[in-house]
C-alpha cells in the first residue's frame, strides 16, 4: 500500500528530529535543553523582547516559560527592564554574561549545521535549501496564507519587473527622476552578473498571481550584508508583505553568517522606515544631498545580529 502524506511526513518528522538530535535531552551536549536555546534565541534577536510575545510566538505555555526566565535571570543570563509603554510589563534582554553563553550555542549550531552541509556537493546543498524554504511557505506563516501571498525567488523577466516598477512607483508617489531608476537598473545588473547564492538573494513577493514586492541582500563585506530595493505594491499594501520580505532578509543573513545587515534610505519614506524600526534596525547616520532630482536625506541604519 502507497504511503499516505501524513505517513510520509511523519516518516519525515521521525528521521529529521533523529538527524539535528532533537531527541537528546541537552542541546548539542550543553547544559540547555532546545526550548531554552530557542528562548535565548528570541531574546537575543528582539529589539526590546517581552516574555508575553515570545510566549505566544512559540506556543509555549506562559508558565513554563516564567519559571525558564527566572532560571536564567538566577543564572545571570538576562535582565528584565519596566516597559515605557507599559509599567506592569518587562522587557527582556541578554547580559554580558547571557550573550556569551548564547554565541557558544550559536556557533556551535552553525558549525553542526555547516559539517552536515559539507557532506552535500553546492547543487544538493541548493536543493536542500530550496525544499527547507519551501516547507516553511507550506506549513509555517498562517498570516501570508491568509492575505494570499507568497515569498520566492525571481524567474525570469522578475528582475526587469524590479526595475521597471520601482521607477514608476518612486517617479509616482515622490516626484524622482530617471536617476533612480538607472540606479536600481545598476543594482539589479550586479545582482544578475555577480549572485552568490550562498550569501545573497532576491525574494519576490506574489498575491493573486501577481508580483506585489521584492527586496534583496547582497554582501557588502565578509560581515556585513546590505539590505537593498524594497517595495510593496500600492495595490497590496496592508497585507503584511513588506514586514516579511524584512524579516526573510534578516533570517537568511544570519543563517549565512552576516554580524550585521546595513541599509540606506531617505527621510520621508515613512513606511519603510517603520519596518526596519519595528526589526530592531538603528539609525546610524544622515547627510543631504541632492538626487533623483530632489534635495534629500539620506540615512543609514543597522542591524546587528
Amino acid at each position: 500500500m502507497d504511503a499516505t502524506p501524513v505517513e510520509d511526513l511523519r516518516r519525515f518528522n521521525r528521521f529529521y528530529t533523529r538527524r539535528i538530535g532533537l531527541l537528546s535531552k541537552r542541546f548539542l551536549n550543553s547544559d540547555f535543553s532546545l526550548a531554552e536555546v530557542r528562548v535565548l534565541y528570541e531574546i537575543a534577536h528582539r529589539a526590546r523582547a517581552a516574555a508575553s510575545e515570545i510566549a505566544a510566538d512559540l506556543s509555549m505555555d506562559p508558565g513554563y516559560l516564567s519559571r525558564m526566565l527566572l532560571r536564567f535571570e538566577q543564572d545571570g543570563l538576562i535582565a528584565r527592564e519596566r516597559s515605557d509603554d507599559d509599567g506592569r510589563r518587562s522587557r527582556l534582554s541578554l547580559t554580558a554574561k547571557g550573550k556569551r553563553v548564547f554565541d557558544r550555542l550559536d556557533r556551535a549550531q552553525h558549525d553542526e549545521i555547516a559539517a552536515m552541509l559539507r557532506s552535500l556537493g553546492e547543487e544538493d546543498t541548493q536543493r536542500l535549501t530550496e525544499c527547507a524554504r519551501t516547507l516553511q511557505q507550506l506549513l509555517g506563516a498562517p498570516a501570508q496564507r491568509a492575505n494570499g501571498f507568497i515569498l520566492r525567488e525571481p524567474r525570469p523577466g522578475d528582475i526587469g519587473w524590479v526595475v521597471q516598477r520601482h521607477g514608476a512607483i518612486y517617479a509616482a508617489e515622490y516626484g524622482w527622476n530617471e536617476q533612480f531608476e538607472a540606479l536600481v537598473g545598476e543594482i539589479a545588473s550586479a545582482f544578475l552578473k555577480h549572485h552568490d547564492p550562498k550569501r545573497e538573494r532576491c525574494w519576490i513577493a506574489e498575491h493573486q498571481g501577481r508580483n506585489a514586492g521584492c527586496i534583496f541582500l547582497v554582501r557588502k563585506s565578509n560581515a556585513v550584508a546590505q539590505l537593498r530595493l524594497l517595495l510593496v505594491e500600492p495595490a497590496a499594501r496592508g497585507l503584511g508583505i513588506g514586514r516579511a520580505l524584512v524579516r526573510e532578509c534578516i533570517e537568511f543573513a544570519r543563517a549565512a553568517g552576516y554580524r550585521k545587515i546595513a541599509l540606506w534610505t531617505n527621510r520621508g519614506l515613512d513606511a519603510a522606515r517603520h519596518l526596519y524600526e519595528e526589526a530592531g534596525f538603528k539609525l546610524a547616520g544622515e547627510e543631504r544631498h541632492r538626487t533623483f532630482g530632489k534635495s534629500l536625506t539620506g540615512q543609514n541604519w543597522e542591524l546587528h545580529i
